[in-house]
């Protein structure tokens, strides 16, 4: 049996590695994760709550439409319903803009180091990537414009940007938007926007009235803490939201998703809470960085990126085999970054702890990207 010959070449997403596989292959008894950008607080206990009020309903089908969570969802953002659409995590909704858009032959533009689910799934349907590199850890936009021509359908945008952290604010994406041909899908992944601390961070909702081209992506991941419960959600006009749709897969998000995601968005003494913790955690980090003479990415999201001016790899294994599990990727092109994600104080000062101790390791190295 032959698979589709355009997938044959394509990696398998690794994911930060598990607790219990560190745990079990070093021989350890304890172990902090701060690789995949998760929230070290968990979720709000109304989350916890709503998740216990489905138990009764597993036999149930959920609600194929999430009406309850779209009617919360459009009275946050202040639009209407049919502007909504979910997904098993915003991951989902990639693979289903991808699904909905691309014909072989189509070309699409991302940052050339950037989250990787955008190049994935448009590889899976036999479109053409045109990857941009960045610039000081940014998306490089007029880069991106320049690239733009009659063959290409999306746009992809992450902001913050995952893995650097960097941010392009209101003005650089407004101008961007009023340059780009309206039959240009652009998607602006707002995986992270919840962190945001500057007051020139896109105001992507009232962006959609003038650019109907757009569509916003967000997640219930990262700030709300329901990583397991895959769900997240796209924002945009009618038009856009049901083409998208007609190739979403019936079911596709679950009971306990949608009462959690509906508790969690409610609570907003929770999420600003988790708000200050994580620019606590930043602040800290970009101290202890500087005192150790290391340079690191503007963060706008809950991680950091790192130059250890070493090895990445050895960095990473240094820290793992102290129980610390963070982040490095050959494929971003920056063989002397890592990412850690910010955890709680504790978590950040064992980081420190240990990176100081690897850094004393490893000696200083020139790499090759």
């Amino acid at each position: 049996m032959q698979p589709k010959q355009n997938i044959v070449h394509l990696p398998v997403y690794q994911p930060g590695k598990p607790i219990e596989d560190v745990k079990r292959e070093l021989g350890l008894t304890e172990v902090i994760k701060l690789a995949s950008n998760e929230n070290p607080f968990g979720c709000s206990p109304n989350a916890k709550e709503a998740i216990l009020s489905e138990m009764g309903n597993l036999s149930l089908y959920p609600d194929g439409a999430a009406v309850s969570l779209s009617e919360v969802v459009a009275e946050h953002y202040g639009v209407r319903k049919d502007q909504l659409i979910f997904g098993a995590g915003s991951d989902e909704l990639i693979l289903l803009i991808a699904r909905a858009y691309f014909e072989r032959g189509d070309e699409t533009v991302m940052a050339e180091t950037t989250f990787p689910q955008y190049k994935h799934n448009a590889e899976v349907e036999g479109a053409v990537c045109i990857e941009v590199p960045l610039q000081d850890g940014k998306h490089d936009l007029n880069g991106m414009l320049a690239r733009v021509n009659e063959k290409t359908k999306i746009v992809w945008i992450c902001n913050p940007n995952n893995p650097t952290g960097t941010m392009l604010t209101q003005a650089e994406v407004e101008a961007f938007l009023a340059k780009v041909p309206s039959r240009v899908l652009v998607v602006l992944d707002e995986a992270y926007a919840e962190f945001n601390m500057t007051d020139e961070y896109p105001d992507g909702v009232k962006l959609l009235n003038a650019y109907p081209n757009l569509i916003l992506l967000r997640t219930f991941s990262k700030i709300h803490g329901l990583a397991s419960l895959r769900i997240g959600y796209g924002i945009a006009m009618p038009e856009v939201i049901r083409s998208i749709n007609q190739v979403r897969e019936p079911f596709n998000t679950g009971r306990m998703a949608q009462a959690a995601a509906k508790a969690a968005l409610l609570d907003k003494e929770f999420v600003e809470k988790c708000r200050q913790a994580n620019a606590e955690g930043i602040r800290y980090l970009n101290e202890q960085c500087d005192r150790l003479g290391l340079s690191y990415y503007p963060a706008h999201g809950n991680f950091v990126m790192i130059d250890v001016k070493r090895p990445a790899d050895e960095v990473f294994n240094g820290l793992l085999r102290r129980g610390m599990i963070v982040r490095s990727d050959k494929g971003w092109g920056l063989p002397t970054r890592i990412r850690v994600t910010v955890g709680s104080r504790e978590q950040n000062e064992k980081f420190i702890q240990y990176l100081e101790e690897v850094l004393a390791e490893v000696p200083e190295a020139a790499v090759q990207a």
